[in-house]
């Protein structure tokens, strides 16, 4: 009989790696492979992510099959949770562009914003313009593609992920990533070096 034990405080990278698989099993309706979760979370290492994998089943937050390349389940309780919890997976420079860093938190609010969705904290002040502000929280629907004006999270290079307007050349060649503050210049980039990763749906702030 497993123990469940989810009283069990998790690390920061355990939480993480939970928060990474809900998500991906929200997302693909299956489980992620050690490497897919390895990138996921940000590292190198499948052993590591192994780990953090065999830390989260110990725990009682998921239980593994080891004869099968996805065999991650998730417990009853956190399968029903990963169905209504939106996940904080980082942080996005609404300035110059910095590098997305995976975050460590859930946004209870899928029931209202929908399925395949994700949460993203803004950083900088490029998009003030539009009502963004430093601080905020936007919600984005996951998509791969974007028109003309939608503000978008956009991949740069596979390294750097920034929050701006969207704006496709006439011949589709090049890409323009356009502030809504007047202080600062659209940047422009060919159009294989970016890539999107959704679309801005709703926003939320602190007071």
């Amino acid at each position: 009989m497993r123990t469940n034990n989810t009283n069990t405080p998790l690390t920061d990278k355990q939480r993480q790696t939970l928060g990474f698989i809900q998500h991906y099993i929200r997302q693909h309706h299956l489980s992620p492979k050690l490497q897919e979760i390895a990138e996921g979370i940000g590292i190198h290492s499948r052993g590591v992510a192994h780990r953090y994998v065999q830390a989260l089943s110990k725990a009682g937050y998921i239980q593994t099959d080891g004869g099968k390349h996805r065999g991650i389940q998730l417990i009853n309780n956190h399968y029903a949770r990963a169905e209504s919890v939106l996940p904080l997976l980082g942080k996005v420079a609404a300035g110059k562009p910095v590098e997305a860093i995976p975050g460590e938190d859930d946004i209870d609010l899928a029931d209202f914003f929908g399925e395949h969705n994700f949460a993203v904290r803004v950083q900088g002040d490029s998009m003030i313009e539009a009502g963004i502000m430093d601080g905020d929280t936007v919600i984005i629907r996951f998509c791969e593609t974007a028109n003309d004006g939608d503000i978008v999270v956009a991949l740069i290079d596979e390294t750097e992920a920034t929050l701006k307007r969207f704006q496709r050349s006439q011949k589709g060649r090049y890409i323009k990533l356009v502030p809504a503050n007047k202080t600062m210049q659209p940047m422009v980039y060919e159009a294989s070096r970016v890539r999107i990763q959704g679309v801005v749906i709703g926003q939320l702030r602190r007071y």
